[in-house]
C-alpha cells in the first residue's frame, strides 16, 4: 500500500520489494520526481498520467531499479555521472557487470522481456552534496559509492526522511559484485548514512520503511560480508577454483534458480573478496586455484 510522508510518496515494490522489483519514491513537489522507477508498473502509469512525472531520478544502475523506465521515454532521466555509461547500450550495461560472453547470453532476453531494456542517456548528473531545489521540497544528494561508484542516497531535511537507497539493511547484506564495487567503499558509505540523523529511513528492498532508528541494524548488515570472508577463507584451507568456489554457495547458501542469475552473483561477489585477499597476501592463486596461506 502506498504510504505519504508530507510530498513523499512510498510506492511498495512487487513481491515485496524483492528483487528482481523495488521499492520507489515519488516527491511531489513543484518538479515531481521519481525515483528508482521499478515496483509496480501500474502504478507508476497511474502516477505518470496523474498528478505526473517530470523526471527520473535513478539511486544507480542496476537492472531491478530501472525495470519500467520504458513508461518515461520522454521525462527526463537524472543519475550520477559515475553510473551513467552503462544504461547507454546493453554491452555496456553487461561489461559493467563483468559478465563473459556465456553470461551475456541468457541475460539478453531478460533484460529486454523482464526488465524493458531501452539504452538511455542521462538528461542531468546529480552530484554529491547537491540541494535538488523541486518546489516546495528539497533533496540532498549524497554520494554513497561502494554497492555502484555512482550510488546516491537522498536526504531530505524538511521531513526528516534518509533514502538509503540500496543500502537497504536486509539480512542478505550488501551486494557489491560489479567490476567497480568496492567492499571498503560500501562500508564506508553505511557508516556515512548511519551518521545521518533522520527520523524516518526508506531503503529500495525489504520492510521499505524503517520509523525506529536502526541502530541494532548497520552493524549485522556489515557483518555479512565478514562472515562471507571468513567461509571463503576456511573453504580455501585446500585450494578451489572458481567454479568450485560459485558451488559452495557461500553468498546465496544454497542452489537457487534462476541459475545463470545465482552463479554470476556468486561468482562476482566472491571475485571481490579474492581480490581483497590476494592484495592482502591471505590468500595465492597458482595453476588456476586460489589457497589459503
Amino acid at each position: 500500500m502506498d504510504r505519504r510522508l508530507g510530498p513523499l510518496v512510498f510506492v511498495p515494490g512487487q513481491n515485496s520489494g524483492q528483487y528482481p522489483y523495488c521499492h520507489s519514491l515519488y516527491v511531489e513537489g513543484d518538479v515531481k520526481v521519481l525515483i528508482d522507477p521499478a515496483s509496480d508498473r501500474d502504478k507508476l502509469a497511474e502516477l505518470l498520467d496523474k498528478p505526473g512525472v517530470d523526471a527520473i531520478l535513478l539511486s544507480h544502475w542496476h537492472e531491478d531499479h530501472l525495470m519500467h523506465l520504458d513508461l518515461f521515454d520522454r521525462q527526463e532521466l537524472w543519475i550520477s555521472r559515475f553510473d551513467a555509461e552503462p544504461l547507454q547500450s546493453l554491452d555496456k550495461f553487461f561489461d559493467a557487470y563483468g559478465m563473459n560472453d556465456e553470461e551475456r547470453i541468457p541475460w539478453t532476453n531478460t533484460m529486454y522481456e523482464l526488465f524493458h531494456f531501452k539504452p538511455r542517456f542521462a538528461d542531468r548528473f546529480v552530484e554529491d552534496r547537491e540541494l535538488l531545489n523541486l518546489g516546495g521540497v528539497t533533496a540532498e544528494v549524497i554520494h554513497t559509492p561502494g554497492h555502484t561508484p555512482g550510488h546516491i542516497s537522498l536526504y531530505f531535511p524538511e521531513e526528516g526522511v534518509l533514502f538509503l537507497g540500496d543500502y537497504d539493511l536486509t539480512p542478505f547484506g550488501p551486494w557489491y559484485g560489479d567490476v567497480n564495487s568496492d567492499i571498503d567503499g560500501v562500508i564506508a558509505s553505511v557508516n556515512k548514512l548511519r551518521g545521518i540523523q533522520a527520523k524516518v529511513w526508506i531503503a529500495c528492498h525489504g520492510q521499505g520503511i524503517i520509523e525506529s532508528d536502526p541502530a541494532e541494524l548497520w552493524d549485522p548488515y556489515l557483518r555479512v560480508i565478514d562472515k562471507r570472508e571468513m567461509r571463503l577463507l576456511d573453504l580455501l584451507k585446500e585450494p578451489k577454483t572458481i567454479p568450485e568456489i560459485v558451488e559452495a554457495r557461500i553468498v546465496y547458501r544454497k542452489k537457487r534458480e534462476p541459475k545463470e542469475f545465482y552463479d554470476f552473483g556468486e561468482r562476482a561477489i566472491m571475485g571481490k573478496h579474492l581480490e581483497r585477499l590476494l592484495k592482502r597476501g591471505t590468500v595465492v592463486l597458482e595453476d588456476g586455484k586460489y589457497r589459503r596461506v
